[in-house]
């Protein structure tokens, strides 16, 4: 914000602070360690008296001194140079607070300088003793200025007290300083091994050239568990934030672990192979390939420790961005015009993506390049659209910390979405087409008022059963729903028929083949883990079948059912046929229900692909295993090398899931329910939205092929917050359950969510998922219309007994459902299917939409005029 941005896009400012420091940190680390290795060599040389190694040792030296103080000295201006123009306020934050540290190691290092060059030119000019004086005094220096600059460096990452009292000692000596400079140290010393091999190779005579050989095993072989154990110890101080990212958290560093233990033990290796009697040839390529493990060594603990420092240049000071976070506050205030060098101050239709590549400068480029060799943003990127963008940069810095979050208005991070998405990766600009939707015709049965005996009332037990569809991957749900129904003998007081009856239910023509549509039953055996027979559910019902009764009511759950029936068409509501027989099998009544279930989850918006089928719904196979490569990445799972080797895993198989698509699988206790590890984690990322974020994944978008829901709520406008709560009051309820239960990860989901519906996080009540959700009576108090700001959320069921689809009126006989319709789908239902499909049941006995026995129609079920609410109070009303 301060200074001027070096762009250097097609490379990112990452790769010239590693091409430099690594190869100078390579050669400063051997400039310690070197030293000490010259004095100690030379005091064995003359204590043996032997010239040729006198002679090896001032080759050496030479060599030491052009990498060293040549090469060093100039990669050190280098790094100068590279970290003033990219990071230049973290640079100016290191003179300032360490300007006598700075000119302390730069004393030191003219000590190196001069030290060296006197052994050097004085290897056969002075005297034993006191050339031995100038090796000890450069191996000083060098050991002094390490010192320095290893508190300087241990500071970014890990300042201690110094924040609090801006004390130089604090500084220098923050909690990583001792093992940190043991490590470095310790590496220093692996490395004049390594070097050492390189140059003995080069000795004629082959006692001097075995002789310096097994001393620089030595050293290598000394030098290796000590930097084992420094680094344990190293990253045994840093903070329980920064060990959790860097040891468990992070899968970029985690090869970067794996790798450095398998270097050192090469290392150890291959100077142990060295020294055994293998051809001369050989050796000298094994030494450059050591020379090579050194810097991989180095190159890795590196990566490790900046990592480590992420989202920080300076620890809590300065983002990796070279912006302070007291600079940036607030946050969600427009960036570009308090950039000093921004060209474009604001963003407008006209300007959106020259605004989103300035934003791009400001906020990526220090970190990511395009289509360069570290962090190419396209890579990152290239499978999502703005919506998906928009999502990334919201939850940017708050559950994965790695990164800085995104600060800008709205309409900044939409102009920087634009920007990455139609901008850099070519993407044409989203357009929502519009779905071709026939409306359903349903015949309606016929119902003779005057002289039936019996009705009965059925009803979908999910307003829609929502799953992916994209089995062969994995499944978020098993495919199919329930029906609920009530059979009644009418009467002046009716009475449920439960003894004496069947009720069988019929899929209608073109929805008995739910397997030719769905791969679930070929991935049976390892999704739910038993073989089942095609178009047979879990619960061992098929399309068409007979309830069961359960108290009052005959149940069928889990009928297998698919959204797309056999002409190819997708049809999310298939209307069943319900017949209830007396024990005889002479028909009583018939009616007809829809069993809704969809396959339309928006998960392509974030993760990239298209609709599987009719660019309407499905999770297409590229977004199935997009989604599942995230969850292997952040989780440490192999679910596409499950999916690949065709077992693809359940959901539910290892979140529990309380909901009726869960195959009753018990899933993992210790892990998060499904519900809340969904919510909870995807809530960080939608933040700030109205039902818009539920309606970007479920199949309720009001331009969606489903359009689930569909019930007199959306009429009125109620939409999903008043009940639910918004994405993160949702999320909050979920997860505070989940923390209550000794879930550890519910902590972290919590973390950087705050309520937007209630003032804290506390004054929102948990939930169980499935279990506990909205009561109706909290804004239909007394059975009557709700205030036009009442809301629902966070005063919950209290078991799954009191939830809509399981309740039944006050006399214990109807569910609530029957005389309402299904949840989502409550009369009047309407989408763009039409009327007749959404209420079947009213249309059937009432001839006209509405709640069952509305309008005062309790001849329904009543033979006579009725007064008084017997079922519940205020229903006349």
């Amino acid at each position: 914000m301060e200074f001027p941005v070096w762009q250097l896009a097609s490379t990112g400012g990452g790769f010239w602070i590693v091409l430099i420091a690594v190869l100078h940190v390579y050669v400063a680390y051997f400039a310690v360690g070197g030293g000490l290795f010259l004095v100690l060599t030379e005091a064995r040389a003359r204590t043996l008296g032997s010239q040729p190694l006198l002679t090896y040792l001032h080759r050496h030296t030479r060599f030491f001194l052009l990498l060293t103080m040549v090469f060093g000295g100039l990669s050190g201006v280098g790094i100068w140079l590279t970290i003033s123009l990219l990071s230049p306020q973290a640079t100016l934050v290191l003179v300032r607070t360490f300007a006598w540290g700075w000119a302390t190691e730069w004393a030191f290092f003219a000590g190196e300088i001069a030290a060296l060059l006197v052994y050097y030119y004085g290897f056969d000019r002075l005297a034993a003793k006191r050339h031995m004086l100038v090796g000890w005094l450069y191996f000083a220096f060098a050991f002094l200025s390490l010192f320095v600059v290893n508190g300087i460096v241990g500071f970014m990452l890990t300042p201690g007290q110094w924040p609090a009292t801006m004390d130089f000692w604090d500084g220098l000596f923050n909690p990583t300083f001792w093992p940190s400079l043991v490590l470095r140290f310790a590496l220093g010393l692996l490395l004049a091994g390594l070097f050492g091999f390189a140059t003995s190779l080069g000795i004629p005579d082959e006692e001097a050239r075995e002789t310096m050989l097994r001393a620089s095993c030595r050293w290598v072989v000394a030098a290796a568990p000590v930097l084992l154990l420094s680094g344990w110890w190293y990253a045994g101080v840093l903070p329980a934030s920064v060990q959790d990212f860097l040891l468990r958290r992070s899968s970029e560093l985690a090869t970067c672990r794996a790798v450095w233990p398998a270097l050192l033990l090469a290392a150890a290796a291959g100077s142990l192979a060295l020294v055994t009697q293998l051809p001369l040839a050989l050796r000298r390529v094994l030494a450059v390939a050591l020379l090579l493990v050194g810097l991989g060594l180095v190159g890795t603990f590196e990566t490790m420790r900046e990592g480590a420092r992420k989202p920080w240049l300076i620890e809590g000071m300065l983002w990796s961005t070279d912006i302070r976070p007291s600079q940036a506050a607030p946050y969600d205030a427009p960036l570009l015009p308090r950039a000093k060098w921004a060209t474009v101050t604001d963003v407008t239709p006209e300007n959106r993506l020259a605004a989103g590549q300035a934003l791009f400068t400001l906020e990526c480029v220090s970190c990511h390049s395009i289509d360069g060799p570290i962090r190419d943003i396209k890579k990152f990127t290239n499978r999502v659209g703005i919506e998906g963008m928009e999502a990334y940069l919201t939850g940017q810095g708050r559950i994965f910390t790695h990164m800085p979050p995104f600060l800008g208005s709205p309409a900044e991070r939409n102009a920087l979405a634009a920007y990455v998405v139609e901008g850099l990766n070519g993407h044409a600009p989203q357009v929502q087409k519009p779905v071709d939707i026939t409306p359903a015709e349903v015949a309606i049965p016929a119902f003779d008022l005057e002289n039936a005996g019996h009705l009965v009332l059925a009803v979908g037990e999910l307003g829609v059963a929502a799953m992916a569809g994209c089995d062969g991957s994995f499944s978020l749900a098993v495919p199919g729903n329930g029906l609920k129904a009530v059979v009644i003998k009418r009467d002046v007081m009716p009475e449920v028929v439960t003894e004496g009856a069947t009720v069988r239910y019929a899929a209608p023509d073109g929805a008995k083949k739910p397997d030719a549509h769905l791969e679930f039953w070929k991935y049976a055996k390892t999704l739910v883990g038993k073989d089942l027979p095609a178009n047979t559910s879990t619960t061992g019902l098929t399309p068409d079948g007979a309830m069961t009764l359960a108290g009052k009511a005959f149940t069928a759950s889990g009928i297998p059912v698919s959204p797309l029936s056999d002409d190819g068409k997708i049809n999310p509501y298939p209307v069943f046929t319900v017949t209830a027989a007396d024990a005889a099998g002479a028909v009583l009544a018939q009616t007809k229900a829809v069993a809704a279930v969809s396959t339309e989850m928006g998960c392509k918006t974030c993760h990239g692909g298209n609709w599987a089928i009719d660019a309407a719904t499905g999770v297409a196979t590229p977004t199935a295993q997009a989604l599942l490569a995230v969850h292997d990445k952040r989780n440490g799972t192999k679910l596409v090398q499950s999916a690949a080797a065709g077992e693809p895993v359940a959901c539910f198989g290892c979140h529990p899931d309380a909901g009726p698509s869960a195959a009753g699988l018990p899933g993992r206790p210790e892990l998060l329910s499904l519900s809340a590890a969904i919510h909870g984690f995807h809530a960080s990322y939608m933040t700030g939205l109205g039902e818009e974020a539920c309606n970007r994944c479920h199949p309720t978008a009001p331009n969606g092929v489903t359009q689930a829901q569909r019930d007199n709520h959306a009429a009125a406008g109620v939409g999903c917050p008043r009940c639910h709560g918004f994405m993160e009051d949702h999320a909050i309820s979920l997860l505070t359950f989940e923390k209550a239960a000794g879930k550890a990860a519910a902590a972290r989901l919590l973390a950087p969510l705050a309520p937007r519906s209630v003032a804290t996080t506390a004054a929102v009540h948990p939930r169980a998922a499935w279990t506990q959700l909205p009561d109706c009576l909290t804004c239909h108090k007394g059975f009557t219309r709700p205030a036009k700001d009442a809301t629902a959320f966070n005063t919950w069921t209290k078991d799954a007994a009191g939830l809509f689809r399981n309740r039944t009126e006050d006399t214990g006989n109807i569910p609530c459902a029957a005389c309402h319709g299904s949840p989502h789908a409550t009369y009047v239902a309407i989408n763009d299917y039409g009327l007749d499909v959404n209420n079947i049941a009213p249309m059937q006995y009432m001839g006209a939409p509405g709640v069952i026995a509305s309008g005062k129609r309790c001849d329904v079920c009543h033979t006579v005029e009725m007064e008084g609410d017997a079922h519940h109070p205020n229903m006349i009303k």
